[in-house]
């Protein structure tokens, strides 16, 4: 039911009691079963992450993203080195706990502890990494930290046209909300935003399917699930 003032206006709904303002996240380790999450370090990262890439079939993973492919590794190094000590994206590396090397990376951005929201971007996978348990858990770490600091809202933006990022936004269990058209532009092209979020009221239930989708006992001998995330979304 819809809470109103004393003149009959609509209002929005109360802030929970006692929440205050998150503090932006530290730099540290987010450890789970399948992946480590690391501040990135171009010095530790580089040469593994320029790897990983070259084991992409083509650079389709670049089309979405305002920079990128690298053609050489000395490139991507010193690119890495622009942007790993930013505060604001604060770029993390996805790593492979089976073979200890990292795989992909991401950031969380356009932090906003005032308003109690934060971002997760710039995110490229290698083909190690994409379709994987390692690409699903590091997405929930990222968000239970967030939660747990108190954040009210995880966004995640992408290219209105970019048809894999928007599935895999709802997938992991982000509603969406809408495009903002002609928001940027990059390459020289337009870019309409398509728009998702996750609040604090829908977390319990989000996290509730990821954990009983990253379980163990849900994957076979080979790694294979034996019950999608979409399942045990159905099932809370």
């Amino acid at each position: 039911m819809t809470r109103t003032n004393e003149f009959g206006q609509a209002i929005g709904e109360e802030l929970p009691v006692g929440w205050q303002e998150p503090i932006i996240p530290d730099k540290k380790t987010l450890l789970g079963k399948y992946t480590r999450i690391e501040p990135l370090d171009a010095t530790k990262h580089a040469n593994e992450l320029f790897t990983a890439n070259n084991s992409d079939s083509d650079e389709s993973g670049w089309t979405y993203l305002g920079y990128g492919p690298f053609d050489n590794y000395s490139d991507y190094e010193t690119w890495l080195q622009s942007v790993c000590l930013s505060k604001d994206p604060m770029f993390l590396t996805y790593v492979d706990r089976k073979t200890d090397e990292a795989v992909g990376l991401g950031s969380y951005l356009r932090i906003n502890p005032k308003e109690g929201s934060i971002e997760v971007g710039h995110l490229k996978f290698s083909s190690l990494m994409q379709r994987t348990t390692i690409a699903t858990e590091a997405m929930f770490l990222k968000m239970e930290y967030a939660f747990d600091l108190g954040y009210r809202r995880y966004e995640w933006k992408c290219d209105a046209l970019n048809a894999p990022s928007r599935r895999a936004a709802e997938r992991l269990g982000f509603k969406f909300e809408g495009i903002f058209r002609q928001a940027t532009h990059y390459r020289g092209r337009n870019r309409d935003t398509a728009w998702f979020s996750i609040i604090d009221t829908e977390w319990p239930r989000v996290k509730s399917a990821h954990r009983e989708w990253l379980k163990p006992t849900n994957f076979d001998e080979n790694g294979k699930q034996i019950k999608s995330l979409s399942y045990f979304f159905e099932a809370s």
